[in-house]
């Protein structure tokens, strides 16, 4: 049943996907994916693709245009091998937050990808939890979208009792989100008022909305970059009484000085999940802890392949 299923990586995620390699059961294809001296880069697939149904599994984390870059090569190689589909599996969907014209003489980055993508030749994209669920609008192809929110419920549910735990949104552009976790673990919802400022990591907040005095926070985002946000939403709920702050994203970018930041912050865990790979002082940081998600992406692969529904991924 799984003879015309080919997976392939390129070199943003490795072990994300071995891993995935190994609970679907299908070998990672044989590939030549390199930089020439000029910082061009080179792939070839040394296995036969012709006929078969591809997914490639790139996300497009650290290096960002690189990742990018090799996810498009790697899909125009299969497209001239003659592959019958092309599945791209990015886990982590970069320039997501490039998603609207809000201000005079900006791009729609997250659009410019999208259409890169679906020119290079891919047929259908699998991703897990995009920044704004508009983006899934920017492919003409179709798009799985996939959620880590399951993961995070049941490790919740198995470190922590839920009778005082309140889930807390940094911003109310994410409070939909934060809303749905909170559903699966029966507990209140909290959300921090908050207004960016400029186009860097900055924010100004205002206050939160909600009754977070003596309880158990778990604060709840896509992507924790720098972490500046996430850590002024955890200093206001120390000031208004918290007992313990956890944190949980989905995407651990953690650029800059995050790992200072997380360590002198009040957040007592990250849980991340590893749609990016942990390097340097990320893997030696005691607070940061990665969830898997390699077991749902493989359940997906495997039931896009045999075209049956997905939704069970989300019960």
């Amino acid at each position: 049943m799984f003879s015309q299923l080919k997976l392939i990586t390129g070199n943003a995620n490795r072990p994300l996907a071995e891993e995935v390699s190994r609970y679907a059961g299908i070998p990672l294809a044989d590939i030549d994916l390199f930089k020439f001296s000029n910082d061009e880069s080179f792939v070839k697939i040394n296995d036969n693709v012709r006929g078969s149904d591809v997914f490639v599994i790139q996300p497009t984390c650290y290096p960002v245009n690189d990742s990018l870059m090799d996810l498009l090569i790697m899909v125009d190689a299969l497209k001239r091998a003659s592959a019958n589909r092309i599945n791209c599996v990015i886990p982590y969907y970069a320039y997501a937050r490039s998603d609207k014209k809000d201000q005079p003489r900006v791009p729609i980055t997250a659009k410019l990808v999208a259409d890169l993508i679906t020119i290079a030749g891919a047929h259908r994209v699998i991703t897990v939890d995009l920044h704004a669920d508009q983006i899934q609008g920017f492919f003409n192809i179709p798009v799985d979208h996939l959620y880590a929110i399951p993961t995070f419920a049941l490790h919740f549910k198995n470190i922590m009792p839920m009778d005082d735990v309140v889930v807390v949104s940094p911003d109310s552009g994410g409070a939909n989100r934060a809303r749905a976790l909170a559903k699966r673990l029966n507990c209140s919802l909290a959300i921090g008022d908050k207004r960016r400022t400029g186009n860097e990591d900055k924010a100004e907040l205002l206050n939160i909305i909600g009754d977070v005095s003596g309880k158990t926070a778990i604060l709840y985002d896509d992507i924790i970059d720098t972490g500046g946000s996430l850590i002024k939403v955890a200093n206001a709920l120390v000031d208004k009484g918290v007992k313990r702050i956890f944190a949980a994203c989905t995407h651990g970018v953690l650029s800059g000085n995050a790992i200072t930041n997380l360590e002198a912050s009040p957040i007592e865990k990250l849980y991340i999940t590893n749609t990016i790979p942990l390097t340097g002082e990320k893997q030696n940081c005691s607070k940061i802890e990665q969830l898997s998600i390699a077991e749902m992406l493989a359940m997906a692969i495997k039931k896009i392949h045999k075209e049956e529904s997905i939704s069970i991924l989300f019960r």
